[in-house]
């Protein structure tokens, strides 16, 4: 009977994301760079090139790339009424990611990508319903899950997910967290809560320094909490560190196509790839294929590669990883 009861209570999810939902508008108007600034006429109207609409959001991308690997997906954030929360909604239904998140009254979260003529964007984000979430809000019931995959949110949300992550260490669900530079300048203590409860830590180069004044990046925040630290530095050396090996990787030259939302795609592929193997060297290697493709795509979701495709190419691919004892 004790066997029948445990196989009853088996958990739904095997991850959930919480973050913002939001619909993406990619714009081209041949916008010119001039001292990493973009410069626009008073008064006038400008011609857009081209223009795209996706749903985006980090919580969002991830779910898509969890799903994609073959996992039981929900995604945790407060969409608004209207079109744009219906768009995300069905959105998710038609990746296979069950929303267990909340609806409500305001407007949806939106964001404008500009480019300009170096490739560079420049993004306009309007958080709407996205950082409104209450904790008395959210269905718990619903986030029956072995990991939660946190994105950064804001005001009431933000401190929803504080509590999230404090609900989620008490219960044995481990968490990872890509947090953004709107958190992390604000310094190590701001997210503490968030970071002490986490298993993986996923930032950049900049973000990471932001949190570790001085000294090695990898120890400095490990010691904050993570059990697993991830540092990505673009098209350079990055690497992850388990408190005992550091694995340096080099990414692979490959065209930049689209690069918005590149680093929510190498984190959760990483997860993914360390929830199928418990290793991290392969954990990587997933993360490298899947990321590498996706830039080469235009348009947020079309490059994201099935789980049989990632092993077909990390079967094909020649990875530069090294170990170091540290």
């Amino acid at each position: 009977m004790g066997e029948r009861l445990s196989l009853i209570k088996m958990t739904k999810y095997d991850i959930v994301t919480m973050g913002s939902g939001l619909v993406d508008v990619f714009v081209q108007a041949g916008l010119k760079e001039k001292g990493n600034f973009l410069s626009l006429p008073v008064g006038t109207k400008i011609q857009i090139d081209e223009i795209d609409f996706a749903i985006g959001g980090g919580a969002i991308n991830a779910a898509r790339c969890f799903a994609h690997f073959g996992f039981k997906t929900g995604f945790m954030g407060k969409i608004g009424s209207g079109y744009n929360g219906n768009t995300i909604l069905n959105e998710l239904k038609r990746e296979g990611v069950d929303f267990v998140g909340v609806s409500g009254k305001e407007h949806s979260g939106y964001s404008i990508i500009l480019e300009d003529d170096k490739k560079n964007r420049t993004v306009l984000t309007y958080r709407g319903a996205s950082n409104n979430l209450k904790f008395s809000e959210i269905d718990m019931s619903r986030l029956e899950t072995n990991w939660f995959y946190f994105t950064s949110m804001g005001d009431e949300s933000f401190e929803s997910q504080k509590k999230l992550a404090v609900y989620a260490s008490k219960r044995g669900i481990k968490i990872s967290y890509n947090p953004s530079s709107y958190h992390t300048k604000k310094g190590a203590g701001y997210i503490g809560v968030i970071l002490k409860n986490c298993d993986f830590l996923s930032l950049n180069k900049e973000e990471a320094r932001m949190l570790v004044k001085k000294g090695d990046l990898f120890k400095g925040l490990r010691r904050l909490g993570p059990k697993i630290v991830s540092i990505t530095d673009g098209k350079n050396e990055g690497g992850i560190y388990d408190g005992n090996i550091l694995y340096r990787y080099w990414p692979n030259k490959v065209k930049v196509v689209e690069a918005t939302g590149a680093g929510d795609v190498f984190a959760s592929s990483f997860v993914s790839g360390f929830i199928k193997f418990n290793d991290v060297e392969k954990a990587i290697k997933c993360a490298i294929v899947n990321a590498e493709s996706y830039i080469q795509t235009k348009g947020s979701q079309k490059g994201l590669l099935k789980w049989n495709e990632i092993e077909n190419l990390i079967k094909k691919t020649k990875f530069k990883i090294k170990k170091e004892e540290k």
